[in-house]
């Protein structure tokens, strides 16, 4: 019975530790589309997760089609704490260097970030944020319930 009351509490702190790690962060976040300030209210459902906009208007032009987005969807995932980087997203190996570009982007070795460093700005988000890539590199957290 005793170990009931230590446990409880512990369980309890270690359930609300979680759920704090898991909230989605939005402050800061822009618009994949238009690049303004997001409004919480104005999400679409993205890979188990939630992408933010600024209008009623984007959100339709995403829902209606989200394919040409899709890039800045994945990367606003990661932005918001609602994905995280399982490995290198051009080989898939484990990531040993990094590179701060608005998120934390980890990479295997310095031949994949030179490559990446060697990239325009559109190209460096496709290297790392599309779906392809996203798939080797990242995992969408698993919603709590």
């Amino acid at each position: 019975m005793k170990k009931l009351f230590v446990m409880a509490p512990l369980f309890a702190l270690l359930v609300a530790l979680g759920a704090v790690a898991s909230e989605v962060k939005l402050e800061g976040v822009k618009c994949l589309i238009a690049g303004r300030p997001i409004a919480a209210d104005k999400a679409a459902d993205y890979k188990g997760a939630k992408v933010y906009f600024c209008c009623g208007n984007c959100l339709g032009k995403f829902n209606k089609v989200a394919k040409p987005f899709a890039a800045k969807a994945n990367r606003q995932l990661v932005g918001t704490s609602q994905a995280k980087q399982k490995a290198c997203p051009l080989s898939g190996a484990p990531c040993n260097v990094s590179v701060e570009d608005g998120v934390k982007i980890g990479f295997c070795c310095n031949n994949c970030l030179g490559k990446y460093n060697d990239a325009t700005a559109e190209e460096r988000l496709n290297f790392v944020f599309s779906d392809a890539a996203f798939a080797k590199g990242f995992e969408v957290n698993k919603a709590r319930e």
